[in-house]
């Protein structure tokens, strides 16, 4: 499908939503989809903006808008950048490669997970363009240095360290689907998977698909499922601030946590060396029942002032959200779902189909509110709820619900809607 004819069908974030739900298995739909237990942070991550009213400026003619922004030195076009994502490769083959070239050619940044299906070094060798890497902290303090250094060596121009995945959180549609470590999908999921030729007959010919770069790292089998048992051992509970500060030493350039919801973590974040945050829940995917993302913004951006960068990265999914975002103090936002259906109708043309439509969007909103400039965008441009207390930002009794919230997916275990 080319794309024009891509764009002309999938018009918004919520139809390539629901194009991923009817081209891809059950299993593979809701593991990209779901959140953990009954999917409450999942769904405040969304519902959350939609509390912020826009109060637009007239007559302030921005003929044309400047939709860049500058992050560590670096001048990206579009403020959306992808967030890490693992097992991208699973969705369609070399997920990660795809969408790394689509992010490059919308003029944004590709932070690539962890527990991609391709290696650091394949994708630096594949994929042009400004590369962010994010990493654990393992028991095996070794393993974390090493995937660091390679990192750094791959010419990765910063580190993310996820803190909010020391414990995984229970993800129940995945537990009712089987995908698990083992696999118990069951007739059921082998029949739907079946029923999926397309899908089925790419991953095929993908063969071998694993976490790559884990390969020879845990001494027996590299198969996703040994591998996927060997990383979930390996997390340690025990991170602490002693261990952000040792792998701060150990990475030159500009190092960022990903998870950080309570202003007084950001604070502490700053005063050990740490340049920038992921205003974060993991999606909604750990702790089910926490503050999502957006309502937990205003409060730290108010904490550390201009110490640290803050991406949101949780709920985006209009350009308005991003404008959202911005006036309460995120330098950007990262999205990780919305890609991930982008890639999984159309490849990298469907990941470059989603940045696209933020850009046309973010581009509207801000000629509709008066706002030439990234930087005009500030609290001033939010409603009386927006411009108060950090912790507001909650849906209005009788609120209208939002695309996905409408049609919930029939596919889950909960009736509700990654990052």
């Amino acid at each position: 499908m080319d794309r024009e004819l891509l764009a002309r069908r999938y018009y918004n974030v919520e139809t390539l939503r629901r194009a991923a739900r009817r081209v891809l298995p059950r299993v593979i739909f809701d593991f990209a989809d779901g959140g953990a237990e009954d999917e409450v942070t999942l769904r405040r991550n969304e519902g959350d903006f939609d509390a912020l009213e826009l109060v637009p400026r007239m007559c302030k003619g921005p003929a044309e808008r400047d939709l860049s922004v500058e992050l560590f030195g670096r001048r990206i076009e579009l403020p959306v950048l992808i967030a890490p994502t693992g097992l991208s490769g699973i969705l369609w083959p070399a997920g990660e490669i795809l969408a790394a070239r689509a992010a490059h050619a919308a003029g944004t940044i590709y932070c690539q997970s962890h527990g991609s299906t391709c290696t650091i070094e394949a994708l630096a060798e594949a994929a042009p363009g400004p590369r962010w890497f994010q990493v654990f902290l393992y028991r095996d303090r070794g393993l974390t240095r090493a995937m660091t250094e390679r990192a750094q060596a791959a010419g990765c121009e910063a580190l993310i360290l996820t803190v909010d995945n020391q414990v995984l959180g229970q993800r129940e549609r995945d537990l009712a689907n089987g995908f698990s470590i083992p696999p118990r999908l069951g007739l059921r999921g082998v029949l739907d998977m079946a029923s999926h030729p397309r899908w089925l007959l790419r991953m095929k010919a993908a063969r071998g698909i694993s976490f790559a770069n884990y390969r020879g790292a845990a001494g027996h089998e590299d198969d996703i499922v040994s591998l996927g048992a060997y990383i979930a051992k390996m997390l340690d509970p025990g991170l602490s601030w002693r261990d952000v500060a040792w792998l701060r030493g150990i990475w030159k350039g500009p190092f960022l946590l990903k998870g950080i919801l309570h202003p007084e973590d950001a604070r502490i974040a700053a005063e050990h060396g740490v340049d920038g945050l992921f205003v974060s829940n993991h999606g909604g995917r750990q702790l089910d029942g926490a503050i999502s993302a957006i309502s937990a913004l205003p409060e730290i951006a108010d904490a550390v002032g201009d110490r640290l960068v803050l991406v949101l990265d949780g709920g985006v999914r209009r350009g308005v959200d991003v404008v959202r975002a911005l006036a309460l103090g995120a330098r950007a936002v990262a999205i990780g779902r919305p890609h991930w259906w982008g890639l999984a109708v159309a490849g990298e043309a469907g990941v470059a189909l989603v940045l696209d439509i933020f850009r046309r969007e973010l581009d509207r909103a801000m000629a509709l509110s008066g706002c030439a400039r990234l930087t005009e965008i500030d609290r001033g441009l939010l409603g009386p709820v927006g411009r108060g207390a950090g912790a507001t930002a909650r849906p209005r009794r009788g609120a209208q619900p939002r695309f996905s919230q409408i049609e919930p997916s029939s596919q889950s275990l909960a009736s509700p809607s990654r990052s």
